[in-house]
């Protein structure tokens, strides 16, 4: 009898405008709390005992220039960070993308953009080779082989 095994969990988030800062806050909490609990689960062992499962966080975000602008940098108690000094949400994104995955919170995680009319195209883009979906789907096909094989 073969146990169960959590193999990858992947969470698929969506951005559209006009209202890019409120929404970007909203899901960098969530993002990051996911995470969270997700590995204290794992580490409590409410998923038995297994290897570390991979985990993704894919997030679609509108092109549109609201996305794409730089945002007003406001601190009046700490300086803002570099990276994020005239940054847009498209780049705050791609920075929160690449952090979550240094931190380990993610295995791997990705923002695309695309326009409206991306339904009808198929057409999207990227932030960065780091962030990109052939990155993330080359690491999530690493993952599932290693344990394809590990099980076989």
């Amino acid at each position: 009898m073969t146990e169960r095994q959590l193999v990858a969990a992947i969470e698929l988030k969506s951005q559209v405008g006009p209202s890019f800062g409120n929404n970007f806050n909203n899901r960098t909490e969530e993002a990051i709390g996911t995470a969270h609990d997700l590995w204290t689960a794992y580490r409590e062992g409410a998923f038995g005992q297994q290897p570390r499962p991979f985990v993704g966080w894919l997030m679609l975000v509108e092109d549109a220039e609201g996305s794409r602008n730089p945002v007003r940098d406001r601190s009046s108690h700490f300086p803002v960070f570099k990276a994020f000094e005239g940054a847009s949400y498209l780049k705050r994104y791609d920075v929160l993308c690449q952090r979550m995955m240094q931190e380990q919170l993610y295995s791997a995680a990705t923002v695309m953009t695309a326009t409206r009319e991306a339904c009808e195209t198929g057409v999207y883009g990227q932030q960065s080779d780091l962030t990109s979906l052939k990155n993330f789907i080359a690491s999530l096909a690493g993952h599932v082989a290693t344990e394809a094989a590990r099980l076989s």
